[in-house]
């Protein structure tokens, strides 16, 4: 199977087992993180840190203890967990511990001759099958291995700090990589937690060539704004300005290193600003303050900082140097964009940036510009992959697309632009004779999908008719799936939260993973859930009812296997490979049976409610206080919708519901807390 098979990367089969010895060389500032990470993830693991300097091994096995304390301290691992985390890591200054690796990771400057050194080293001393990769976030593959007996086996493996919380990963695909370790890398570190992004092995690969050039045409308009001004425009874009993320990562030797580089590649344009030479530090703003500027100067630097990111995305796409939807993504994930460039230039307007592109490139002349129409550049899909499985076995019309939600910064939680990603999905294969139908499942391992993100609902408090409105609007993926000609199966994975639930139980059946879990939590945020999840459980599985009451009214969560005794989910998978296959083979089944089944549209009976204590507060199941109010909304809404004569009625009455609780203090209290990441106070709202 070729390594580019499959968008998603745990659908490929792995060609080898996961590594039980790796070996990162270089104990400064990031081979430790990168360490951390792998114990982490793989808590068996055997991990030496190399380094020529015994000093930095024990700074960085410190560090590595200080992490490990921390995290037990904020209670995100237990004492044991730590433990296990720190065993088999171990320091050393002898290249002669290397033999017997499955791996070795180089993570040392940026220097040329000195990595060739250190493959020369590592290649003398592990097995032919050893994976070899570098860190190097600029340095091409090709120059780097070059002198290797066993190129095949080596590429560039590019981390984002911090590696061990930054979820983005380079793997840099090179001509003499092995196609079979391009997939293992992508799978390995999918299943890992990471995000790993397949670049061409260009100078600067994909995301340093925003971040690079971003920072060098900052330091560009210094002649027309101070630092702090600049990166108080930048904010509109980014988490953090150019210059505060330059101080943090005493970036200006990189800046200095990387574009120099692509001006001896690429022409002189890339030349890095002469000021980057002779600054240490930057003067920046604090967290959270602005600097004043005039309106005509913050033109100038938005025009400009809009001008650089849109021409190195062009270059990139026009190029193949990434892909359109990777590089929305990782500028988001790894830079801390707060959109993607082409998603930016979609909410400015091609126009806009039409002018925008044609204005820089008179102030830079050389740089890149677009080849085709803007349009062209966006991708068809931004926030799912979009894969087909075969089965083998099967004839004609047994293909099975498989829909992944990909916003692995959200835990694939749902907004409008991924639901018409899905849809798009769909609509794009529903009329295909050799699909059967359709599996939707989420990226990685932790999460289906998280729920639904917040979007416009705070401004809509006190609408009643407007929150009405919004769910219906939101609805519309589900109402395509009620009506939908060929089964749709949800493969569960981690967890499936609110809306992602709501869409899970939209679908034709439930195939999930053992360990994963269903929660309704939005009666804790004092409103509750207006797509489907008031209505559709009760009339397809009314033996459950008593679960769903429970879900709604407590937060209660359920888990797989009891999901799986009630009849909720039709099979437990063992891990994803099992969850894949299993739903695929369901799809399978449904669609030899004819069309797919759909909620039951006749009135149901339910039993009634358990009745609220009298002797304190109204709790959740974990013990928060809840809003009797909105519970009581929600009582009623069920009931209500229960007796609707039809599924549609039904689903209007959770849509008014939703109108209803939208205008109670507990719904302004409880989105207010969520969005100042605090415990929300229902005893001042009832």
């Amino acid at each position: 199977m070729n390594a580019a098979a499959f968008a998603n990367p745990l659908l490929q089969t792995p060609t080898r087992g996961a590594p039980r010895r790796i070996a990162v060389v270089g104990a400064g500032t990031i081979g430790p993180d990168i360490a951390y990470y792998l114990k982490s993830a793989l808590p068996a693991l055997e991990l030496t840190l190399l380094d020529v300097r015994q000093a930095a091994i024990d700074a960085a096995l410190a560090r590595l203890r200080g992490y490990a304390d921390k995290a037990v301290a904020r209670r995100k691992m237990s004492a044991e967990a730590a433990a296990a985390t720190l065993a088999g890591l171990t320091g050393s200054n002898d290249y002669d511990s290397l033999a017997g690796c499955d791996w070795v990771l180089e993570a040392a400057t940026e220097d040329l001759a000195l990595k060739r050194r250190i493959f020369a080293d590592v290649e003398a001393r592990v097995g032919a099958q050893a994976v070899i990769t570098s860190n190097t976030s600029s340095l091409p593959a090709a120059r780097i291995f070059q002198d290797l007996a066993h190129p095949e086996r080596a590429t560039v493996t590019h981390f984002f700090a911090p590696a061990w919380r930054n979820p983005a990963v380079e793997v840099i695909d090179w001509p003499a990589l092995d196609r079979e370790l391009l997939a293992w890398l992508r799978r390995f570190f999918a299943e890992t937690g990471k995000l790993p992004l397949v670049t061409k092995d260009a100078a600067c690969f994909m995301l340093d060539r925003v971040f690079d050039n971003w920072c060098n045409d900052a330091a560009l308009l210094l002649e027309h704004a101070t630092a702090a001004q600049i990166d108080t425009v930048a904010s509109e874009f980014v988490h953090a300005g150019p210059f505060f993320v330059l101080n943090l990562a005493h970036g200006n030797p990189i800046i200095i290193e990387t574009n120099t580089l692509q001006a001896e590649e690429e022409g002189e344009h890339y030349r890095p600003a002469p000021i980057f030479a002779s600054v240490q530090t930057w003067k920046t703003n604090a967290p959270g303050e602005r600097a004043e500027l005039t309106p005509e100067r913050a033109a100038i630097v938005r025009e400009r900082l809009l001008g650089v990111l849109w021409s190195q995305t062009v270059d990139i796409l026009d190029r193949g140097i990434g892909s359109a939807a990777d590089l929305d993504l990782g500028c988001r994930v790894a830079l801390g964009f707060k959109a993607g460039p082409l998603e930016l230039m979609e909410q400015c307007g091609d126009d806009m940036a039409a002018r925008v592109l044609q204005r820089y490139a008179e102030a830079r002349p050389g740089m890149p510009m677009p080849r085709r129409a803007l349009p062209a550049y966006r991708p068809g899909e931004r926030h799912v992959l979009v894969d087909r499985v075969h089965d083998r076995e099967g004839g004609g019309g047994d293909d099975v697309v498989v829909i992944t939600l990909r916003r692995p910064e959200a835990l694939n939680a749902l907004h409008d632009a991924m639901t018409d990603d899905i849809l798009h999905a769909i609509r794009r294969h529903e009329d295909d004779a050799t699909v059967a139908g359709f599996v939707i499942t989420g990226y990685g391992q932790k999460a289906f999908c998280a729920g639904g993100d917040i979007g416009r609902f705070p401004t809509l408090l006190g609408n009643a008719d407007g929150a009405a409105q919004y769910a219906r609007d939101c609805s519309r993926l589900l109402v395509h799936l009620d009506a939908a000609r060929k089964p749709v199966v949800a493969a569960i994975q981690g967890m499936a939260l609110g809306g992602g639930f709501e869409l899970a139980m939209r679908c034709h059946a439930l195939v999930a993973q053992r360990q994963a879990w269903f929660q309704l939590p939005e009666v804790s945020l004092g409103i509750l859930p207006a797509i489907g999840a008031m209505v559709v459980p009760f009339r397809r599985w009314p033996q459950a009812a008593p679960i769903f009451q429970r879900m709604l009214t407590r937060a209660e969560r359920l888990r797989a296997a009891d999901a799986h005794a009630a009849g909720i989910v039709a099979e437990l998978a063992e891990d994803f490979d099992d969850l894949i296959a299993r739903a695929a083979a369901r799809v399978r089944l449904l669609a030899r049976q004819g069309r797919p089944p759909r909620p039951a549209e006749a009135a149901v009976t339910l039993p009634p409610f358990a009745p609220a204590p009298t002797d304190g507060p109204l709790r959740a199941a974990d013990g928060r206080v809840l809003s009797p109010t909105v519970v009581r909304v929600i009582e009623q809404g069920v009931l209500d919708a229960a007796a609707a004569p039809s599924l549609g009625a039904a689903l209007e009455v959770g849509y008014r519901a939703f109108g209803e609780v939208s205008c109670t203090d507990a719904a302004r209290e409880g989105i207010q807390a969520f969005l100042e990441h605090r415990d929300p106070d229902f005893t001042r709202t009832g």
